[in-house]
């Protein structure tokens, strides 16, 4: 979350946080005793209002990890502004090898997403927005190219406050 200049820190008392679960990775160490598994899992916390965050848990059970997941999620809650229940303008996002580009829609188009962006668009509250994941479908690289973009966006508030114009300005401008 460093190396954004508007991202706004939520703490999770008093939130009617929902978690979604992204993936579930089987991971196997070999050992000279045979194979040790374990799981890794990622999940997104939102409260369906402009409140999300995402964490990954490790463990050698996979109700343990989710269960660590959320508690890692809960510690990296952010705002995202939300523009009548969309983006407030189209942006792109990257990290590692997956690319995310996620643009507002009309009401009722709904969330036009592939699965890891998806549930981070709906965990933070967005009804219509389109997107589209380029290079790797690595669901922990999609959640965290998707949170690059959001975290990029700015209201139209913000932009007016930045430039020191007044907020028909921004737009007539």
């Amino acid at each position: 979350m460093q190396g954004y200049k508007n991202v706004e820190r939520v703490k999770p008392s008093g939130l009617e946080l929902v978690d979604r679960l992204v993936g579930v990775q089987r991971v196997t160490k070999v050992t000279k005793g045979g194979r040790a598994f374990g799981f890794s899992a990622i999940v997104v916390v939102g409260d369906g209002n402009g409140v999300v965050g995402h964490g990954l848990g490790k463990s050698k059970d996979v109700s343990s990890a989710i269960a660590k997941a959320v508690e890692d999620a809960k510690k990296n809650l952010v705002r995202i502004p939300i523009l009548e229940g969309t983006l407030p303008h189209e942006q792109k996002g990257k990290f590692g090898g997956a690319k995310v580009f996620i643009k507002p829609a009309s009401a009722g188009t709904g969330v036009i997403a592939g699965g890891a962006v998806r549930a981070v668009l709906e965990s933070v509250g967005i009804h219509d927005c389109l997107s589209k994941s380029q290079g790797s479908s690595n669901p922990h690289n999609a959640v965290k190219a998707t949170f690059n973009a959001l975290l990029q966006l700015r209201s139209a508030v913000d932009v007016a406050k930045q430039r020191g114009i007044s907020l028909e300005k921004v737009f007539n401008g």
